[in-house]
């Protein structure tokens, strides 16, 4: 029995999420892998990771500069796996539990959202609340495979990678992944 679906089936008799959390997605390590290669995007700036997952944007964000790190997710099993590796990583990120999409756009100098857009439901409520932040003249910058509910439209493509992934999760054991500017409406 794989480890995933081990840990899967414990956690989901516990009445508890899946762990998502537990390895990086291919939208977040493109994304990690295009701020490393281009610090400027995040030297010197406050970044929001949003639906920071383990926190490798965030730590990739503070390793290339970023003066401070906001990372958001609704998991709180996630955001702990995220200190935990910015301990690791010798970098300072403020982590927070909670769905900020429906609020007002956050502060930040620069946005970054990884794997997103895999649910209908969940990619209207984000899209919503990354057309606040456009609103404000903040970039923001999406790490994506294609999953089904990617935006196409809206996306301005930045840079492709290919990238390791959890083969029992994914349909293979490497995947392309891209990094794109989300667009404001036009």
């Amino acid at each position: 029995m794989e480890l995933w679906q081990k840990t899967e089936d414990e956690l989901g008799a516990l009445g508890l999420p899946p762990p998502f959390w537990a390895f990086a997605w291919a939208g977040g390590q493109a994304l990690a892998r295009y701020i490393l290669d281009h610090p400027d995007i995040t030297r010197g700036k406050t970044v929001l990771d949003f639906a920071s997952g383990s926190g490798l944007v965030a730590i990739a964000a503070m390793m290339a500069g970023a003066t401070h790190c906001r990372a958001v997710d609704i998991d709180p099993f996630a955001l702990e796996a995220g200190r935990l590796n910015a301990t690791l990583n010798d970098v300072a990120v403020d982590f927070e539990n909670d769905d900020i999409t429906a609020g007002p756009a956050p502060e930040a100098d620069v946005v970054f959202c990884g794997d997103v857009f895999y649910d209908k439901h969940m990619a209207d409520g984000i899209i919503a609340f990354i057309d606040r932040i456009l609103i404000r003249g903040t970039p923001v910058f999406i790490g994506d495979p294609g999953r089904s509910y990617l935006p196409k439209d809206r996306l301005e493509h930045i840079a492709t990678y290919s990238v390791p992934v959890v083969g029992a999760l994914e349909d293979a054991e490497v995947k392309k992944s891209s990094v794109y500017r989300f667009l404001p409406l036009r």
